[in-house]
């Protein structure tokens, strides 16, 4: 089905993502005059990109498209399309949510050569003794040298995430119909320390930089170096198009998208996204859209890609993310420990505690997790990471231990059994938090 898909992408593939409606996890609707690749999230069918058609028949493709999803009682979106999808469809309305910047790379020599930055980013990589080259595609197989060492820079890229992984669009799959590809491998001491691939956008002759993966042995400018080299073949290849893709929530999106772009920082940094894109100059820099049937809510269409790209389920996602500890969860914990260390040093001692010294114990200990957490949320680093996880969990175990033997047989009223649930649970979750932090961090 993906060769059918591929053969239609050859003729038709516009929009800049098309390629990567290839990748696992996509489902196809297919007509006579062309292909929808799409996600089913259970109430909608969210489909990635514009339909995979000809000028002539976008509209009908899209029409059809609405209508079956409709006979199925699924709401239908399209995510990341592009002005081409609106001048074609009377029959959608759409919600701006990002830019993304081009380049002709035949200009491109003359953007480093007017960037000081960007040259001496690249010289910085090159000093370091940053070398790119260009992978074939018999490098890239099962079980070859480089496909393992460029697993291995995703696996442990993929950890160092706030978030954990999302499926759809954003999903990093770089070794799909590989010969279609182009790989540059960036190397330092006989290692690869980083690689770029990029994806084609056959009806315009283009490129998208989809995936560019750095470990932590690349130094910097090693990210523009490979963008650099990149640049270069496509232009020698007579390409006058390449994009980086999505810089989500930039350029002109309205005020709750700007909302939720300065609520969301905490997990995702979209202007740094954003800035990246913009210091390598781009040429231009195109909208990109939500686009949904005229007559529907928008904010079902938000909601409806939000779960694509949660694979299915939000509230999975977010357990999995909040059990990744990012460092906003972990400031947040540093926080509640201040009213509860507050809280803990006034009350009764003789109904809480069965001495004084245990009591104020609690509240050096307290004070002590809480210094470390916030220098935790500020930087992570390993070995704090697993002491104060090992520190939180023995909390739990003796709060445990003190509620059981001490506390529960002097309850009074409802108020003092929240209390002790609460004094009993806290720990606990930060116990699992802070392990799934470290866990994550440095594998």
């Amino acid at each position: 089905m993906r060769s059918r898909v591929l053969t239609l992408l050859r003729d038709h593939g516009f929009n800049r993502t098309s390629f990567q409606v290839l990748e696992v996890g996509f489902r196809y609707w297919f007509c006579e005059q062309g292909c929808v690749a799409y996600a089913d999230t259970g109430h909608a069918w969210v489909a990635a990109g514009a339909p995979i058609a000809g000028d002539d028949a976008l509209a009908a493709v899209t029409a059809a498209f609405i209508a079956a999803a409709r006979e199925k009682g699924r709401r239908v979106s399209f995510f990341a399309t592009e002005t081409r999808l609106l001048e074609a469809s009377n029959e959608l309305a759409s919600l701006q949510i990002g830019e993304q910047p081009v380049w002709d790379p035949a200009g491109w020599p003359d953007i480093v050569k007017g960037s000081r930055s960007l040259r001496e980013q690249i010289r910085r990589a090159r000093a370091k003794g940053v070398t790119i080259r260009k992978l074939a595609t018999e490098e890239v197989a099962p079980g070859s040298v480089a496909r393992y060492a460029m697993e291995t820079l995703v696996a442990r890229w993929l950890s160092t995430r706030a978030m954990a992984p999302m499926g759809f669009l954003v999903d990093v799959q770089p070794f799909d119909f590989p010969e279609e590809r182009r790989y540059f491998i960036a190397e330092r001491q006989g290692a690869i320390v980083a690689f770029l691939a990029a994806v084609p956008v056959y009806a315009r002759g283009g490129w998208l930089i989809e995936d560019l993966v750095r470990g932590t042995g690349a130094p910097n400018g090693t990210g523009e170096m490979l963008i650099d080299q990149a640049m270069r073949l496509f232009a020698a290849e007579g390409s006058h198009d390449v994009t980086l893709g999505l810089a989500p929530l930039s350029g002109s999106v309205n005020r709750w998208l700007g909302a939720a772009r300065s609520v969301g920082r905490a997990l995702y940094d979209f202007r740094g996204v954003q800035a990246f894109k913009a210091k390598l100059k781009p040429d231009r820099w195109e909208p990109t859209y939500l686009a949904y049937p005229k007559g529907t809510s928008a904010m079902f269409a938000v909601y409806d890609v939000l779960v694509a790209f949660a694979r299915g389920s939000l509230s999975r996602f977010g357990m999995e993310t909040l059990l990744r500890g990012p460092a906003f969860v972990v400031r947040v914990l540093a926080a509640l420990l201040v009213p509860w260390t507050i809280l803990l040093a006034s009350v009764e001692t003789r109904k809480w505690f069965p001495a004084p010294w245990i009591k104020w114990a609690w509240v050096g200990f307290d004070i002590a997790v809480m210094i470390g957490l916030f220098a935790l949320s500020s930087r992570f680093r390993p070995r704090l990471a697993r002491v104060l996880a090992a520190a939180v969990t023995m909390d739990g175990l003796l709060t445990l231990t003190e509620a059981v033997t001490f506390n529960v047989p002097r309850v009074h009223g409802p108020t003092d059994w929240v209390v002790i649930v609460l004094a009993c649970l806290a720990p606990t979750l930060a116990a699992v938090v802070l392990w799934g932090a470290q866990a994550t961090r440095t594998s």
